[in-house]
């Protein structure tokens, strides 16, 4: 597979310039169930959660590979990874919220925040082949709400 280059030597997640499935959901194009997004990421429930609440953190800007991105914008996604995080604690009652950045999956650089008790359930092994809508509704709804408290 070929990618195409920024012309800085970047790899942007665009594959003979059609756009990520993660631009797609953030234009609106398909569907997703948003629970933050400002003028830099959006923060959505994923489609395939390896647990109730796994939420990604996607930058607006099709990067590929995360050590691409400018400094700047890698701060702005911790910071908001770690404020919906902190949400997720709540909501869920869960021990720890995980972080994965693999990058293999969609070539969109993207946070996974898995809510978690144990360090089994951090694995795309454990990620559901589907998920009712209402679901990630319900999810995406007690995080809003514990981002406000």
């Amino acid at each position: 597979m070929q990618w195409e280059c920024s012309g800085t030597g970047n790899r942007c997640g665009k594959i003979c310039g059609v756009s990520t499935i993660f631009t797609k959901i953030l234009d609106g194009d398909i569907p997703g169930t948003f629970v933050h997004r400002d003028d830099r990421c959006a923060v959505f429930m994923s489609i395939n959660p390896m647990a109730p609440g796994h939420a990604l953190v996607v930058p607006i800007e099709e990067v590929e590979h995360w050590i691409d991105l400018p400094a700047d914008l890698v701060a702005h996604l911790f910071e908001v990874s770690h404020r919906v995080a902190r949400a997720q604690e709540r909501a869920f009652g869960c021990e720890k919220v995980g972080v994965i950045i693999a990058g293999y999956e969609v070539p969109h650089t993207h946070i996974h925040l898995i809510p978690t008790n144990q360090m089994s359930e951090l694995s795309f092994a454990n990620a559901a082949a589907s998920v009712d809508r209402d679901d990630l509704e319900s999810w995406a709804d007690a995080i809003r709400t514990a981002m406000t408290m």
